[in-house]
């Protein structure tokens, strides 16, 4: 066990039981760390003995691979927890991690935004159906939410008490996450009164290049203590990790990018007021 990782389990060893807190993960652009951040986030809580449930609403199903899910594998998952009354309980698996499961990405998910525009209340079907789970099943519930701003991000954002934004430390990047903020606030304002900002992770970090530092410090200037003080580095561990059907934390524990997840899982505890400064 990594010195981080002995330091975040101490910490929350302190930790009674907490009410179970929805984060969803999501960002307009594709191609920004969105579901890496998702499922090494994840697992880096699971591994410190945190409950967790990941839900992937992406109909690419990047999550669901990268957890080792294989795609012949996946019959019922988000798209019967989102069009049928399937109870959320039925549809959980187990993956490889303890204490971490997941409600994959089905092949239908694909089709859900034109179905869901027919249903009664169509924008609350996710939260709804995580409200049949019991509330001391899973400390957190996060939500790997598609590279859009249709129906399926918005069934994350209200299912969600918070978004967590992963931004990549690239120009355009920058210029698209305030039509995100935007989304936010007009969620909050008329759909889910408890949505937050929780906070905006840099991604894919290269210290060889001004752009990075430029970018970095744009969204700090601009977003304040809202951006993590944890940097994503770019690593090709992180890369590689998917294809081996593993997060990087336990794909490659020691690489610079499995070390930046478990200071970031830290960091993650302590906005949330569950682990000591």
């Amino acid at each position: 066990m990594s010195e981080a990782t002995s330091r975040l389990t101490a910490a929350l060893n302190d930790v009674g039981a907490a009410t179970r807190r929805v984060i969803a993960v999501a960002n307009q652009k594709g191609g920004v760390g969105k579901t890496t951040t998702a499922v090494n986030l994840a697992t880096a809580l699971a591994q410190a003995g945190r409950r967790i449930l990941i839900i992937d609403l992406d109909p690419q199903g990047n999550a669901s691979t990268g957890l080792g899910i294989d795609r012949r594998a996946r019959t019922a998952g988000t798209y019967q927890l989102l069009v049928s009354d399937s109870p959320a309980a039925s549809l959980l698996r187990a993956t490889s991690i303890d204490k971490l499961a997941m409600i994959p990405a089905d092949p239908n998910l694909a089709g859900a935004e034109v179905e869901l525009v027919g249903l009664d209340r169509r924008e609350f079907r996710l939260r709804r159906a995580l409200a049949t789970l019991p509330d001391d099943a899973f400390n957190h519930i996060i939500i790997d939410c598609p590279p859009s701003l249709g129906l399926l991000t918005l069934n994350g954002l209200v299912a969600a008490h918070a978004v967590l934004v992963p931004l990549q430390c690239e120009f355009f990047a920058l210029e698209g996450i305030s039509q995100l903020v935007r989304t936010v606030d007009q969620v909050k304002r008329s759909l889910n009164p408890e949505l937050e900002l929780q906070g905006i992770v840099l991604t894919m970090f290269d210290r060889r290049n001004n752009l990075s530092d430029l970018v970095a410090s744009d969204a700090r200037s601009f977003f304040g203590s809202r951006v993590y003080d944890t940097v994503i580095p770019r690593n090709v561990r992180i890369s590689e990790s998917p294809s081996h059907g593993k997060p990087v934390i336990i794909y490659d524990k020691a690489s610079p990018g499995a070390a930046a997840y478990v200071t970031l899982a830290q960091e993650f505890l302590r906005r949330e007021g569950l682990a000591a400064a």
